[in-house]
């Protein structure tokens, strides 16, 4: 189902910085009505709400904690997009001291948080045949040596965002997958990322895929080399209904 951003209500958890905030921009700029924006933090949304005014609000949300979450959804009953943005990834090996508990910690916020939000959300967006929107990465589909407990962790959160898209795909809800290469946040110059795009990329490409009515999303120029080697399997197992 396309959706466009024009006089929506949506919600962008991890809105405060990266590619979180310019989901926000390019949402207030493509129309939106109103954007929750959902953060650990709440103090450190400030520049945008004296930038936008009352099209934003501050709400808590911490990935780690389901109370948290079912609060932030009790509170956003009005929304029609949610973006799942907000995730950890820090650099680490998979033969190395404490891995067991660095992958705990990627699985917590990145997969279980992602199942977090969906169930919270699910009514709501069911109601309002609204989207879900989960940040995904090209290593959800090729692990990455040094981010090795992190490409799991995204692997496991694409394969579940292909059963959230077949639980509410049919109630009416539309599923976005976004899988970005190296953008320039934080985290790509942690991993030691050269020359990363802008996180406009992928801001900008939501909004045009959701219009179009995409599951995948390869926004970036490395992205869409991927997207181009993992088209014909994407389209002939990811996509095929086995169930006929």
């Amino acid at each position: 189902m396309s959706i466009s951003i024009e006089n929506k209500v949506a919600l962008v958890t991890g809105a405060n910085r990266g590619i979180g905030k310019a989901i926000v921009k390019s949402f207030i700029k493509h129309g939106a009505k109103k954007v929750y924006l959902a953060v650990r933090d709440t103090g450190s949304t400030k520049d945008l709400e004296e930038e936008f005014g009352s099209k934003v609000e501050t709400l808590e949300a911490d990935l780690s904690n389901k109370t948290s979450i079912q609060e932030l959804a009790n509170k956003s009953k009005d929304v029609e997009i949610v973006v799942n943005n907000a995730g950890v990834g820090k650099p680490h090996t998979t033969i190395a001291d404490g891995v067991e508990e660095d992958l705990q910690k990627h699985f917590d916020v990145n997969v279980f948080g992602l199942l977090r939000v969906a169930n919270a959300f699910a009514e709501t967006l069911i109601k309002n045949k609204g989207a879900l929107v989960q940040m995904n990465s090209v290593a959800s589909i090729k692990n990455f040596p040094h981010l090795s407990t992190y490409s799991a962790s995204k692997a496991a959160s694409y394969s579940l965002t292909q059963g959230i898209r077949a639980d509410l795909g049919e109630k009416g809800v539309s599923v976005l997958s976004v899988h970005p290469g190296p953008i320039d946040t934080e985290m790509a110059a942690e991993a030691g990322f050269d020359d990363p795009a802008s996180t406009e990329t992928v801001s900008e490409g939501i909004v045009k895929a959701l219009k179009a009515s995409d599951f995948h999303l390869f926004p970036d120029e490395m992205a869409k080399q991927v997207e181009q080697a993992y088209k014909e399997f994407s389209e002939n197992v990811v996509l095929a209904d086995f169930s006929e």
